[in-house]
């Protein structure tokens, strides 16, 4: 039995990591404001963000990212191999399965209801609608171009991937490479020879390889979220903001009742894990996917904290969170849902309650299918929206809001999948440290 060194190259010093995120968050907003508020024109600014701001936040996504393939193959190759016992996985997939269908629902459910009440399409000035969507119409246009191309059975057929290598270079395919993995898995467990425990050697060294090769990369998100932030305030300023602020208000209301709620509730009840200790833990990885808005790229932290901060035995955490990062998408499926909504009543359109609860099933699907890249969600949406009858065009009205709600969902989406993983160890009796015993060390850490 190998251990696995998740932690970084070198032990941090000084300020955490996670407020470092958020400094860089407030830095780069309030800088943004203030160069769209003096100096919109200003050459000099748009070559700044031409040729520093925006290569550096896209070269720190594709450090991460360049990784992502090896990262899950290897931990669920790991995971499901130290299984040890195919019924076991058995039962690990499907608990794993119905958690997240019964999560993702209230997620969905909670945004719909939210959507409904506050009736954010109803405030948008129609003169506002049509300057954003001819400001976001060639963005707009590429992305309806993807979502046509998506089809619910496609997804389906996808999982089982003809081409590995294919796979692992389309982002729509990632699923692909779950089940993939899960099927090497499961060839190591069933044939326990000389030469598979050597290949499971090997992937052991990959998977350290990886962790601590992002790790390294990882320092770079407090500078890579200000010039995010930067970028995208700048190129806003307050007027797209409060021209979209009910549509901004409805998905945060939302995401926070799923988050500080529901979640909660769920941890404590399913998990019996108190959730200010869950939270307390799993703040870094949080913060993580706000910065990075991929749980893909956030996976190494989230495996790291749910192993040494939540104590989670590794081949449940392996396989559930794993798997979460490509399929599990609570804050993106409630996001999916409200969005249509929303468009729905900009245009003027009631959609009957059967008509919602088909949004539901289709963003529950859509949610496993949605890539877990930054925003990754908005050809679902479209996809969703060609369904439903509504013209998919106008998801150019979000498109300047959707960065900033990509990162707060994708934090709701790591946040789903660690309490997912808490229940799962519970409910299948693998917990490592119970609850009392978090409790203890909580209050030996006060």
């Amino acid at each position: 039995m190998h251990t696995i060194d998740t932690t970084p190259t070198a032990p941090s010093k000084g300020l955490a990591l996670h407020y470092k995120v958020l400094i860089g968050f407030v830095l780069g907003t309030g800088l943004g404001l203030a160069g769209h508020a003096l100096a919109l024109d200003a050459a000099w600014i748009h070559g700044l963000i031409e040729y520093a701001t925006k290569p550096f936040g896209q070269i720190f996504l594709n450090l991460l990212f360049m990784l992502v393939v090896p990262l899950i193959f290897s931990a669920l190759v790991l995971g499901v191999a130290e299984l040890g016992d195919i019924a076991a996985l058995g039962r690990l997939g499907w608990k794993t399965l119905i958690y997240t269908a019964v999560v993702t629902a209230a997620a969905v459910g909670i945004g719909l209801l939210c959507v409904n009440l506050l009736q954010p399409g109803l405030h948008m000035d129609p003169a506002l609608v049509q300057k954003t969507l001819s400001s976001n119409v060639l963005k707009a246009g590429e992305i309806v171009s993807k979502g046509n191309d998506l089809r619910l059975m496609d997804l389906l057929v996808n999982i089982v991937p003809h081409n590995i290598v294919g796979a692992m270079g389309d982002d729509k395919q990632k699923l692909g490479i779950v089940f993939f993995a899960l099927m090497i898995g499961i060839g190591l467990v069933m044939k326990p020879t000389a030469g598979t425990n050597a290949f499971k050697n090997a992937m052991q060294g990959l998977f350290e390889i990886c962790m601590h090769l992002i790790g390294m990369f990882i320092k770079l998100a407090p500078y890579a979220v200000a010039c995010f932030m930067f970028n995208l305030t700048f190129q806003l300023g307050f007027d797209v903001i409060q021209s979209l602020i009910w549509f901004v208000l409805t998905v945060l209301l939302a995401l926070a009742i799923h988050g500080f709620v529901v979640i909660p509730l769920w941890v404590k009840f399913m998990g019996r894990m108190s959730p200010r200790v869950f939270f307390r833990e799993t703040q870094e990885a949080t913060l993580t996917a706000f910065a990075t808005a991929s749980s893909t790229a956030t996976l190494p932290v989230t495996l790291r904290v749910a192993e040494d901060n939540l104590k989670l035995p590794r081949k449940v955490s392996r396989f559930v969170l794993t798997v979460g990062a490509s399929a599990n998408h609570h804050g993106t499926a409630l996001f999916e849902g409200i969005t249509v909504l929303f468009l729905a009543q900009v245009y003027g359109l009631h959609l009957p309650l059967t008509q919602q609860l088909m949004v539901l099933v289709l963003c529950i699907l859509g949610g496993i299918g949605t890539a877990g890249i930054p925003s990754g969600s908005l050809p679902v949406i479209a996809m969703i929206c060609g369904i439903i009858g509504i013209d998919p065009a106008g998801i150019g009205i979000i498109i300047g809001v959707n960065t900033f709600l990509d990162m707060c969902r994708t934090s709701l989406n790591v946040t789903g999948d660690l309490a997912t993983a808490v229940v799962v160890a519970e409910r299948s009796g693998e917990k490592d440290l119970d609850d009392s015993a978090l409790e203890k060390l909580d209050e030996l850490v006060r």
